[in-house]
């Protein structure tokens, strides 16, 4: 067997945990120091605790709550996406038409939606808005993301 290979071995190496407690024990080194022992593991002393000695709860939490701001705002963006508030000219009906809408007091999505729930009749009593003005105001809406009134949605001839 070759000589001075081996490490020095220690009957008397002293372990120390972080919570205070310290035991002997035999080892390679003289001393030695540890996280957590049988004295303060939840697993032995019934204690609920996390023990968490490389920050993944820290992580998870912050993954967390990232999502919950991602959700918050998506929540926020679909509100504001179909407020009623929305101008008539985001519809892109054209110059003429938003001109007739403005002129009978139509200037937002809002307005439009409540003058269709009175029907097709309401709309197309407004001077110089046509049916393919009223196909092209539905479909604008329809293609924002709204939903139109029942009375709206039946075809009148």
């Amino acid at each position: 067997m070759k000589k001075d290979i081996h490490p020095i071995y220690f009957p008397e190496a002293v372990v120390t945990c972080a919570c205070g407690n310290s035991w002997t024990t035999g080892s390679t080194q003289e001393s030695i120091r540890t996280d957590i022992c049988s004295k303060c593991h939840p697993f032995y002393t019934g204690e609920q605790r996390i023990v968490d000695t490389e920050g993944q709860v820290d992580r998870f939490m912050k993954k967390l709550q990232a999502r919950e701001t991602y959700i918050a705002d998506q929540k926020a963006g679909e509100a504001e996406r179909l407020s009623p508030v929305r101008p008539i000219s985001e519809l892109e009906l054209g110059a003429r038409v938003e001109k007739i809408l403005e002129e009978a007091g139509i200037t937002e999505v809002g307005h439009a939606l409540a003058k269709l729930e009175l029907g097709d009749a309401a709309i197309l009593e407004i001077k110089g808005f046509g049916r393919k003005s009223l196909a092209d105001l539905k479909k604008g809406i329809r293609r924002l993301g709204y939903a139109l009134p029942e009375a709206a949605e039946a075809v009148s001839v």
